[in-house]
């Protein structure tokens, strides 16, 4: 109870429109045609930045993107002159909107540990668009990001979606976009202690998937004994015929190889690795096999056993294979710091040694890649024509730290630049003694 206090505490005597990030104040305007004018332009797709470019977006969608780019009549027209427009971030895989109050299981959705499904685990019906973090990530230039929760007891942690952070009660722009399973060290504490029983999990639930298929009235997936339920099986059916990707953990070289292997036993099935700290030792081998990865990009120091050989080299090494590499943030909040990351991959080019990223693929590792990589990339991700309309105007580049976002249109809607926290912060900045919240009496 205490805990849940203290989650609560923040919405004290704020306006319900704060409390929910309700948009009310600030009209949608969706359908109109807009010009970005005058701006340094990052269209995402891994090219350079444009300077004095123009951005034109109408009905949700981008129609042009860079320079000579004439202003349609009758446009709005924002004036982006002395500052960057760009295309927004894309990113995951962690449980933003799962999760309210972490240490609060009631306001807890991205874990279901004592749950008899997995596989089958569906966290787009749970994705709350008015979670705090939500708006944070939103004014950090945040756009879209992948949203998976850790399932139940099994290697499986379910289907995950693709949401945008948009101020609306809509958030999900595709429900059941992949399905995930732990292969490596933790894979291994679900399986009940080792990799070889990890692998041994997955070979026998894709073999009761396929049982299901073959005779679905007698599929025994209800007795307390049954390893796999119903759902569980249809769901990795969807994974065996291609439909639904399998998105693999692993960090290990060696568990990196051992995945490679899938697709031999199992010719239907679409993999995209995720984590890959060693995945540069193995980067010719990834590239040949086709599959993309989403990794994380400062991970460079053994932090377990299966990291041994992670350097921040690895992102830039893996692209320069010819490996599709996005760049993710696997927790709850924080998505905005991949831009740090995407910096980083281009200072360490003056490092003696590192392999790094140009400016336009660092940008494009944490816009347009995580879009290929999920297999959205001709819906989301840049500002080529066509493009769903997720732009973001910053007061600077977008992969310096110091550098803001000024304005956010998600599907071509302008967004609130407000959040809970900012809220917050205005109204206690300048506390005048005597004036408290009436929930406080002394």
């Amino acid at each position: 109870m205490k805990a849940l206090l203290l989650a609560a505490a923040a919405l004290v005597a704020l306006p319900a429109s704060a409390q929910t990030g309700s948009p009310q104040s600030n009209t949608l305007r969706g359908g109109q045609t807009i010009a970005i004018t005058g701006g340094t332009v990052a269209i995402g797709d891994g090219s350079a930045p444009i300077p004095n470019g123009t951005v034109v977006i109408r009905d949700g969608r981008v129609v042009a993107a860079g320079s000579g780019v004439a202003v349609p009549a009758g446009a709005q027209t924002v004036d982006a002159n002395g500052k960057w427009v760009s295309a927004g971030i894309v990113t995951g895989i962690g449980d933003l909107g799962l999760v309210d109050a972490g240490g609060v299981d009631e306001s807890n959705d991205s874990s279901a540990r004592q749950s008899p499904y997995s596989a089958s685990i569906d966290v787009s019906t749970a994705i709350n668009p008015d979670t705090v973090m939500i708006a944070n990530e939103r004014l950090g230039g945040v756009t879209r990001a992948f949203i998976s929760g850790s399932g139940g007891q099994s290697i499986f942690s379910g289907q995950g979606a693709v949401i945008d952070l948009g101020a609306d009660p809509d958030p999900v722009t595709k429900a059941r976009a992949f399905q995930t399973v732990q292969l490596g060290e933790d894979g291994a504490r679900s399986a009940g202690g080792s990799r070889p029983a990890a692998w041994a999990a997955l070979a026998d639930a894709f073999a009761m998937a396929q049982d299901y298929r073959r005779n679905p009235a007698g599929f025994d997936g209800r007795s307390k004994d049954a390893l796999l339920t119903r759902a569980d099986a249809q769901a990795l059916l969807n994974v065996l015929d291609g439909k639904v990707p399998l998105v693999v953990r692993v960090e290990r070289a060696s568990d990196i190889r051992q995945v490679l292997t899938l697709p031999a036993r199992y010719p239907g099935i679409r993999l995209i690795l995720a984590g890959a700290a060693e995945g540069w030792m193995v980067a010719r081998e990834i590239a040949a096999a086709k599959v993309p990865v989403l990794a994380y990009a400062l991970a460079d120091l053994p932090s377990s056993f299966e990291q041994l050989a992670a350097t921040e080299s690895n992102v830039g090494r893996m692209t320069a294979a010819g490996v599709t590499v996005g760049i993710y943030f696997d927790g709850s909040g924080g998505e905005h710091v991949v831009r740090q990351f995407a910096g980083n991959l281009v200072a360490i080019t003056k490092v003696p040694g590192s392999t790094g990223l140009d400016w336009g693929k660092a940008f494009a590792a944490i816009t347009s890649k995580p879009a290929e990589v999920m297999g959205l990339g001709n819906e989301i991700g840049s500002l080529r024509p066509g493009r769903r309309a997720d732009v973001v105007l910053w007061d600077g580049d977008p992969l310096e730290l110091s550098s803001q976002p000024q304005a956010v249109w998600i599907d071509g809607k302008p967004q609130p630049m407000t959040s809970r926290q900012r809220q917050l912060r205005d109204r206690y900045l300048n506390v005048v003694e005597g004036v408290l919240p009436k929930a406080y009496d002394r």
